[in-house]
Order: structure tokens, then sequence, then C-alpha cells
């Protein structure tokens, strides 16, 4: 009798037992287990951790409802009807998909004073029932202007223009804080400032100071963002610009380099500047147009103020024009001054002596004189900046660039 318990005996047991269905048969134990496997771990798993709520907590006849309705179709409001003897109700004309104009009334659930003209609504599919009322449409592009963060630039970091920024006070300030002044005197206050200047002169920087110094909305505007490829373009994003300015409770738009879109109008006989000059007459017509322009103020900055159009420079549109010339001796000590404050300099630096070998240089030239001292010191592996450092960078910056600057070419246009 053979001793089944061998372990050869046992090999030769499991290769003659090895059937036809022993491989499916072992592929299948293998799912079970991995699906066993699986099971074990969802059970180990929290209801938070799925993102569902708990089921006590199901609405399933809800949800179906909410599924079940239908979406509403966004209209624009032209006109409103107040309403008559026979009607209960106020009546709307609306114009959907502005193909088709529909005299509609009003869900019970909205209040009058929700709506006004040239909103957008959104209306049911069967009856264009006024449903609710919807937000502005603002092209990204344009809401992505609106500063949120403040700037970190105050008055005091600007100096040079004392007078200047005493006149923009007057201008954005004042009408905000207080409007009670105007009224008493029966005047209507400045709503556009312009502010010309060679470059360098602090202009946009001021614009930042105001930025941080006023609780409104402010809208900062390159000029060449205006200059779109295609016919219309340009005007629709000012468009959408003063729509969503008049959304705001107070706002101010800054428009920075304007001589891009605001040059004086010509036929070249091409039509090439067709689309801007088209794109500065819808500026023209939001400054100073049939609509009230509301609680705006509009500034704008450029160093060619002779190119400018006439139409764009006349009161009404802009009623201040503010020059920021060169700064004087006292002006450039003093910028002198605000630089040297968040840096490490030695103590005794004449900056009336160094203000004094700088004429003519802006507030730009100014701080690449500070910023070049700063080098020559890092060169010397200096932990201070020393006179000789100031010294050395105006002789660098305002002598040896001299060629660089801008400020003669602009004292041409200006007084030639």
């Amino acid at each position: 009798m053979v001793d089944s318990t061998a372990p050869e005996d046992v090999e030769v047991l499991k290769q003659f037992a090895l059937g036809k269905y022993g491989a499916d048969l072992q592929a299948k134990q293998d799912q079970i287990d991995s699906l066993v496997k699986e099971i074990d771990g969802k059970l180990s798993v929290k209801e938070q951790d799925t993102g569902l709520a708990p089921i006590s907590e199901w609405d399933l006849d809800a949800d179906e409802a909410l599924l079940g309705e239908n979406a509403l179709h966004v209209a624009r409001i032209q006109k409103i009807w107040p309403k008559q003897e026979d009607d209960e109700d106020d009546k709307y004309v609306i114009s959907l998909y502005q193909m088709a104009r529909f005299v509609v009334g009003r869900n019970e659930n909205l209040a009058p004073t929700d709506v006004e003209e040239g909103m957008r609504v959104g209306v049911d599919r069967r009856k264009y029932q006024i449903t609710i009322p919807l937000p502005p449409r603002i092209d990204p592009s344009i809401s992505m202007m609106e500063v949120e963060e403040k700037p970190n630039v105050t008055y005091a970091d600007v100096g040079g223009c004392s007078e200047q920024l005493e006149k923009l006070r007057e201008v954005i300030e004042l009408p905000l804080l207080h409007p009670e002044r105007f009224v008493r005197l029966g005047i209507d206050p400045p709503k556009g400032v312009l502010m010309f200047g060679p470059p360098g002169t602090g202009k946009t920087l001021t614009a930042r100071a105001v930025a941080n110094r006023t609780d409104a909305v402010f809208i900062r505007v390159i000029g060449s963002e205006l200059v779109q490829k295609y016919i219309g373009e340009g005007a629709r994003m000012v468009r959408e610009l003063f729509a969503m300015a008049k959304s705001k409770r107070a706002c101010v738009i800054f428009f920075d380099e304007i001589d891009a879109v605001g040059g004086q109008r010509f036929d070249d006989g091409a039509g090439g500047d067709n689309e801007v000059q088209r794109t500065m007459l819808e500026l023209i017509n939001q400054l100073d147009g049939f609509d009230s322009r509301g609680n705006i103020k509009v500034l704008m900055a450029t160093n060619r103020p002779d190119t400018l159009d006439p139409a764009l420079m006349r009161p009404g549109r802009l009623d201040r024009k503010i020059e920021f010339d060169l700064p004087d001796l006292e002006g450039r000590a003093h910028i002198f001054k605000i630089h040297a404050g968040t840096m490490s300099v030695a103590q005794g630096v004449r900056f009336d002596l160094i203000a004094r070998l700088c004429p003519n240089a802006t507030g730009a030239d100014i701080r690449a004189v500070c910023t070049e001292a700063g080098m020559f010191a890092i060169r010397a592996r200096r932990r201070v900046i020393v006179e000789k450092d100031f010294l050395d960078a105006v002789e660098k910056v305002i002598r040896g660039q001299v060629k660089f600057s801008a400020t003669a070419k602009y004292m041409n246009y200006q007084y030639s």
C-alpha cells in the first residue's frame, strides 16, 4: 500500500489532479478575492468622505422636481409701461435673443423696484414672465481691470508735485467726502482730470496714491488695451467699462497712455485708424453723452498732450488739466529723501547738494540714481551708502545717459 502522505506522492497527486477547468477556477477565485478586498475597504470609509449627505437627509422628490424645472431664457427690458386702470401690474417690453419683442408681466415674487429699463432678466419658457433680475454682462477682460488690492503708495511717497496733488485731491476726494459743499453752492464738481508732463514725473505714481487713498472702486485701463483688431470691439469694451463703473457706488477710472486711443482724427486714405477713432468717439460719448455719467471720476495720463483730439480735451469731459512739470530744487531734494528713507544710507549725506547736480531730472531719474548708488556700495562691499556713491551715480546716470532722456523731446513737443 502506498503512503499518500509522502511528499513525492503529494506532488504526483497534484499533477494528476489538475483538470480541464483548473486555470479558469483559479482566475474566478482571484476575482472573488479582489472583490472581497474592495468591499472590506469600502466598509471602512465614512459617509462624509464620499461627499454624499447622510441617507436620512436625502430628498429624492425635491431633486426630481428641481431637475424637471425648465431653464430660463435671458432677455433685456426695453421699456416699462406703467399699469393702467384695467391692468393689475406694470407691463414690460422685453427683447429676446435680439429677434423678437414681447409684452410680458412680472413674477409675483419679484418687486417692481428690482427691475428697470435696460436690465438683463431671466424669463420662463412658457409665458416669458420676468422671473429674476440678472447682473450686467461684463467681459472678463473688463472685470480684470478693477484693482482689487490697494497699492502701497501714499501721497507721502510722491515728491516734487505738492501743488499738483492738491489740485487732484480737490477733484477726486472732495466731491466724494464732502458733496454737500458743491450742493450748497449750486455747482457740479469736476469729473475729469488730464495729467500730462514728461515721462517719469509721477503721473502714474500719483494715480496709484489716489487708489490707495480713496474708498471708491479703482479701475485702471491701459490705452493700448482698447485698440482691438475687429470692428466695434474697442467701442464695446468702453461701453462695458462704464457700465461696470455705473454699477458701483463710487468709481475712479484711470486711463494710462490715453494718447493710444485719443489722438486727433484724420483720414489716411486706407482706413487703418478708423477703429481707433471709433473707440475714441465712444469714449467721448460716455464722458459727456446723453446719459448721466453718475458718480464716476475719470483720470487720464499722457506725455503727448499735443496729439489729443480737441473734442476730448474740452471742459465737461476733462474739466481740469494738471501739468506734472520737472521738479524744482526743493522737489528733487524731497524725492531723494523719500527714496533714501528705505535705504541704508550713512549719516551726513547732503541731498541738497546732490539735487543741485541733477538739473532737469525727473523723479524716475532720481530713483535710478539712488539704485545705482546702492550698486556702487555693493561693489565696494559696504553695508551703507555714502555720499561718494551718490556722486558717482549722478555722474553715471544723469550725465552719462543724457542722450536717452525723453525730457528734451517732450519740451520740444510742448513749447515748439
